[in-house]
């Protein structure tokens, strides 16, 4: 089994609904992203999955949406707060949409150098 990953990032301000704390308050980060996609074979090239298309997507498809705003205003996060938990399965249900047939193994977000959360599809 093949595990490709790209390391993309982007920039964005969002407070936390609800939270009582600091990060109730806005704030911004530099959002690390990580996508990694599965695959048991390679194609004729000897890839698994070719970095290029999955940074092209991820970049253009939601990644773009994202940069340089308030998360706060886009949705989903103006109904669902924009968690790094929430941000993280949202790119992978982004993803799905726009890589069908394609095994997206793992979506982690950092929100600081220290601290990142990892989306894992349930098991089928």
């Amino acid at each position: 089994m093949y595990e490709v990953t790209v390391l993309r990032h982007f920039d964005a301000a969002h407070s936390l609904r609800n939270y009582h704390g600091k990060c109730e308050k806005l704030h911004g980060h530099r959002y690390q992203v990580a996508v990694s996609v599965k695959s048991g074979t390679l194609d004729e090239t000897g890839l698994a999955f070719d970095f290029t298309k999955l940074k092209k997507v991820l970049d253009e498809k939601i990644i773009s949406r994202l940069d340089h705003d308030n998360l706060n205003e886009i949705p989903p996060f103006d109904r669902i707060n924009p968690s790094a938990e929430n941000i993280a399965r949202f790119i992978y249900e982004e993803l799905k949409k726009y890589l069908p047939g394609i095994e997206i193994s793992r979506v982690r977000v950092w929100e600081s150098p220290d601290a990142w959360v990892t989306f894992y599809p349930e098991e089928a």
